[in-house]
């Protein structure tokens, strides 16, 4: 009788997936989430030279772009309303306005 040879041992994770689920957990607040979209390329292609499909890395890598593109969003619209509210301070002047629509501004 020969005895059979051992099947090769399938490794006990997958190369980058750590990584790939921190990738994730890091784009959640957006100010993480440029590293989380570098940490999520580099655990893709981890996974990729070792032959294994990473879609923690994947989904980490699309939430980092759908992070920064919220990020840029919030950014121009906090800069624009920045821009009106110093523009209509410098139309009323410093003190306490009380616009037509009931709104209170205080301008330095």
């Amino acid at each position: 009788m020969t005895a059979a040879a051992p099947a090769p041992a399938a490794p006990a994770t997958v190369p980058g997936k750590v990584l790939g689920i921190v990738s994730i957990l890091l784009t959640v607040p957006l100010g993480l989430s440029l590293i989380g979209l570098i940490l999520g390329i580099v655990a893709r292609g981890q996974s990729k030279k070792a032959g294994f499909k990473n879609t923690p890395a994947t989904v980490g890598i699309v939430l980092g772009i759908l992070g920064i593109i919220a990020t840029v969003i919030i950014i121009v619209v906090v800069a624009g309303g920045a821009a009106a509210l110093a523009g209509q301070c410098a139309e009323l002047g410093s003190g306490v306005h009380e616009l037509d629509n009931g709104v209170t501004i205080t301008c330095g």
